[in-house]
């Protein structure tokens, strides 16, 4: 439904299976970007909404406002703007959003604001907004120019690299927390070290995550999907859903996208530990005192949903499509919403679909079959159902095992877990610069991540 003036909402009794706290994604305008990503199939989302204007309207605003913090019993609030592309609505509507949390906030309450950009349009005015009001700013760069401009691009099909750049210098002159948001597509799946360097080193960037790119098609789609899915001329459009079994020519591989994270986590664990932080090598730590603070890797889901401009509320970002659609908040408390059986079964099914391979994989507790979006392929039993990326998830939990346990240790001990750095120097040592590489990359030790130039130079 699109926005009313209808009566709000009361406040729910905390009803049956609603979880103290949750991470929602509010998309402001939709599927509306300025820039013109081939990836991104979120671009076809505004099929779903072809008669509406794609901006959230003042009383769309205030009932996510209201509702979100009234449904929060944890103390930590996070108000999560997305896209689309949300700058797109200008200054005047976030200043508006942090006066309605300061309005509804309750007694205690403390609130995060964050934002995910591409960019573009952060100036002066935008970044002296964010320092004051404290928001921490995820920007979106995939890597150095030519990696960078693969994909992301404008709608002339020209690379957006140096118009990112000029953001992220409004945003350092500002002294404004900021983390990268960096995909993991066929661009740059082979280079990782170089991506994690030129993010580090270059950018200055101290927390970053890495989203593996996984397009889905069927045969019938995969002519179609390749070309990308914004809306052009004279030719037809698909509405994106997670359906198929085949994959675009943008998408990551399965089993490079384990080594990409290798590749970094050799270059992170010599010279970064407790300097730079990479979500997943942090929630791979936590998983090992059986904390799951990532969807992805928790047992369960459900509690990660997006908010469409206009109310809808659905399942999960990755999910906005019709079938997932949970209801409206103009019509139905969010807190109700992510509490409905519709969501819980929706959460749960990951946990109960897992194939009979992942229930014996030795890394399970650590990965928990990875996010249901991309498990559509054959696990090697032949069941269907298998996550697509499992070799390169295999792979790397495979692969970090040592380090993390020993890292679980020291913190245990009360200790850093950047001690283990001097422990690697001095593997290093023995090792000799000829011996292979313990990446697993098949070059010598000195021709790959015994070769520092570049590292540490932050």
């Amino acid at each position: 439904m699109a926005d009313t003036d209808t009566p709000r909402p009361a406040p729910p009794t905390m009803p049956d299976g609603g979880p103290p706290g949750f991470h929602l994604l509010a998309k402001p305008t939709g599927a509306t970007c300025n820039i013109d990503c081939t990836y991104c199939f979120f671009l076809s989302k505004d099929a779903l909404y072809p008669n509406e204007k794609t901006r959230m309207s003042a009383a769309t605003l205030e009932a996510y406002i209201s509702q979100l913090l009234e449904s929060h019993r944890t103390p930590q609030v996070t108000v999560a703007w997305q896209g689309g592309e949300p700058t797109l609505m200008g200054l005047d509507f976030f200043r508006r959003s942090v006066e309605l949390v300061e309005q509804h906030r309750r007694p205690g309450q403390t609130v995060q604001h964050t934002i995910q950009t591409n960019g573009l349009l952060l100036d002066d005015d935008w970044c002296a907004f964010f320092k004051e009001r404290g928001f921490l700013v995820g920007l979106s760069v995939d890597g150095p120019r030519d990696l960078h401009d693969t994909y992301r691009v404008d709608r002339r099909g020209h690379g957006t690299f140096d118009l990112v750049m000029r953001g992220w210098q409004a945003l350092r002159r500002h002294a404004v927390d900021f983390n990268i948001l960096c995909t993991i597509n066929a661009a740059n799946q082979n280079h990782g070290r170089a991506v994690y360097r030129f993010l580090r080193d270059e950018l200055g960037a101290a927390w970053m995550q890495f989203i593996p790119i996984v397009e889905r098609a069927t045969e019938e789609t995969i002519a179609i999907a390749n070309r990308g899915w914004s809306e052009q001329a004279g030719r037809q459009r698909l509405l994106y859903t997670q359906t198929g079994n085949l994959v675009t020519e943008r998408t990551v591989g399965g089993e490079q996208y384990g080594r990409f994270l290798v590749d970094i986590f050799e270059e992170w664990i010599r010279h970064d530990v407790g300097r730079v932080y990479v979500q997943l090598f942090d929630v791979t730590l936590e998983a090992y005192f059986g904390r799951h603070l990532l969807c992805i890797h928790a047992p369960t889901c459900g509690y990660g949903p997006a908010l469409e401009h206009n109310g809808d509320m659905y399942a999960c970002d990755h999910f906005v499509e019709p079938r997932f659609r949970l209801g409206n908040i103009h019509e139905t408390h969010m807190l109700e919403l992510l509490a409905s059986p519709a969501q819980r079964a929706f959460g749960e099914d990951k946990r109960d679909s897992l194939t009979a391979q992942c229930q014996r994989c030795e890394v399970r507790p650590l990965c928990h079959g990875g996010c249901p979006k991309d498990r559509f392929a054959l696990s090697r039993d032949g069941d269907p159902g298998h996550n697509y990326l499992c070799a390169g998830l295999e792979l790397f939990f495979t692969h970090t095992r040592p380090a993390m346990q020993a890292m679980a240790r020291l913190l245990q001990q009360g200790r850093a877990p950047s001690e283990l750095t001097a422990a690697v120097a001095a593997e290093d040592a023995r090792r000799g610069p000829y011996a292979p590489c313990p990446c697993g990359s098949g070059k010598k030790f000195r021709f790959c991540h015994g070769n520092s130039a570049g590292a540490g130079s932050h």
